[in-house]
């Protein structure tokens, strides 16, 4: 059954799909090589959302070479032109951001309110970047009076963009400004599972960019192989797993090209003994982004709780993530949507499974929703599992899905062993009233991002990004801005000035 021909129902967001299936580079929409598409559906309800243009090598090489023909203009536009340019295209996102975040929701699984946020977060980005373009700076360097040496900044090229399924229009549009305001070309390849809501951006800005600083080319692994290793991509940015970071890595290897990679988590959330209950309850909630079915690189899925507060905070958390029930993405009132797509259905549902095999205490969670109206959908609700053993699978891999590990601890140097013992490094959360305790332990703990008595929010400015396996490079900040540049040098030496005084006449005596 297809989406669009079924009957609207009242109190449901009907989302506006877009009307271009093709790809999108040089300004204008192609087919793909063989007419390839393949199939979207909704991962609430297995419905039908039409297909998408399926991009390989032959269209990567295309739209690269149409990125290339419009980096040569985008890169000699006056930066305030493009930073103009940049929040009309912010205003764009918000004056459309109910459609966007409907797209969203029957795309990739997350209710349309939080998709909302999603929209001004994007859009919130594209303003920050274009505020920023006056500080791609050099330097200057002394040299004496002989010499004048300095730094420019200029743009890097042709930038690939691959996203993941679980934000897929806050990537598309938010993680593009950087780039573009630097005044490179961008190449989005959308999440395979939710490509319609970067289509419908293409459509939106249509003209707005010159042809081929925008692209956007929907497709599979193929194309994202032909993406990393391509020689004229100058850069590519990565959000996803590890093992498709160590892939685009080995790829990009043979053209020696910068990565800007943000991957997995294995994150924790601290909760020392002085710690309120309530609040550490809540904040293990929050940090699972239940809302979005703990999809997200930054969740806290693993909860290090003092053990004199352990049974306490245990009580509370079935009334807590009560608050998150799973229901229909397109319906405002719904506070927990879907998994993207059935493969990651299973996949959470195996983690499930393997958790309660090994011995681990259910606390509330662990089975399908009885609904029979969610029956066709990839929906889990939230799942807290107590007593984990820091050796079980649910501990240890990234589950990317509802599913929270909560484990007692009395010595912190053990604590922080543990902490630091997985191979990611992206996010943690502390929460005490010790200001020493937060100062030590935020130290300690190997993760590129800390909250205290904080959780979950991201800060424009603040420099977001991971340790050791979950990533490289720094995002929502100046340094991204300056990750896509390249630092030229440029030495003068100064001759001197010829000397003008005459020479005196010689007289014969």
């Amino acid at each position: 059954m297809d989406i669009a021909k079924s009957e609207p129902t009242p109190g449901i967001i009907q989302p506006n799909l877009p009307q271009h299936r093709d790809l999108y580079y040089g300004g204008a929409w192609h087919p793909a090589s063989g007419d390839r598409r393949s199939e979207v559906t909704s991962p609430s309800t297995g419905l039908s959302l039409g297909q998408v243009a399926h991009a390989d090598a032959a269209d990567v090489n295309a739209a690269v070479a149409a990125a290339r023909a419009g980096f040569k203009v985008w890169r000699d536009v006056h930066p305030n032109e493009r930073a103009k340019i940049l929040r009309q295209i912010a205003q764009i996102v918000r004056d459309n951001a109910l459609e966007l975040a409907a797209i969203d929701a029957v795309d990739c699984g997350n209710p349309v309110k939080v998709m909302l946020g999603d929209a001004d977060t994007a859009a919130a980005q594209l303003d920050f970047f274009a505020g920023l373009v006056t500080e791609m700076k050099g330097a200057s360097i002394p040299m004496g009076r002989g010499a004048i040496n300095f730094s420019i900044r200029e743009p890097i090229g042709v930038v690939a963009k691959i996203l993941p399924f679980n934000h897929p229009f806050m990537f598309v549009a938010g993680k593009s400004a950087a780039a573009l305001a630097a005044g490179n070309a961008v190449i989005v390849k959308p999440p395979e599972q939710a490509p319609l809501s970067a289509l419908r951006l293409a459509e939106l800005v249509e003209g707005l960019l010159p042809a081929g600083v925008f692209n956007v080319l929907p497709g599979g692994r193929e194309a994202g192989a032909a993406i990393a290793s391509h020689p004229q991509i100058a850069m590519v940015s990565l959000i996803g797993s590890v093992p498709t970071g160590r892939a685009v890595m080995q790829a990009a290897s043979a053209t020696v090209k910068p990565l800007l990679l943000e991957l997995g988590g294995k994150n924790a959330l601290i909760a020392f003994a002085d710690a309120d209950p309530m609040e550490v309850a809540r904040a293990m909630a929050a940090g699972m982004n239940f809302t979005w079915c703990g999809q997200s690189c930054g969740s806290t899925s693993r909860a290090f709780v003092h053990s004199s507060i352990y049974e306490q905070v245990l009580a509370l958390i079935p009334d807590v993530c009560g608050n998150f029930r799973p229901g229909n993405p397109l319906d405002m009132a719904t506070t927990m949507g879907a998994l993207a797509s059935r493969q990651q259905y299973e996949r959470v549902l195996d983690f499930i499974a393997s958790a309660k095999s090994e011995g681990a205490r259910l606390i509330c969670g662990g089975e399908v929703p009885a609904d029979a109206q969610l029956a066709d959908g990839c929906f889990v609700p939230p799942t807290v599992f107590a007593d984990v053993d820091p050796q079980m699978r649910i501990a240890r891999e990234e589950i990317f899905g509802p599913v929270l590990s909560v484990m007692p601890w009395s010595e912190e140097a053990a604590m922080i062993e543990t902490v630091n013992a997985v191979d990611y490094g992206l996010t943690c959360s502390i929460w005490t009233n010790d200001l020493d305790a937060a100062h030590r332990t935020a130290v300690a703990v190997e993760a590129g991002y800390v909250w205290v008595n904080e959780v979950s929010k991201h800060f424009l400015g603040a420099p977001f990004g991971g340790v050791k396996q979950s990533g490289l490079g720094r995002e929502e900040c100046l340094g991204e801005l300056l990750a896509y540049t390249q630092e030229k040098n440029i030495h003068i030496r100064i001759r001197p000035q010829a000397s003008t005084a005459k020479t005196p006449e010689r007289h014969q005596s």
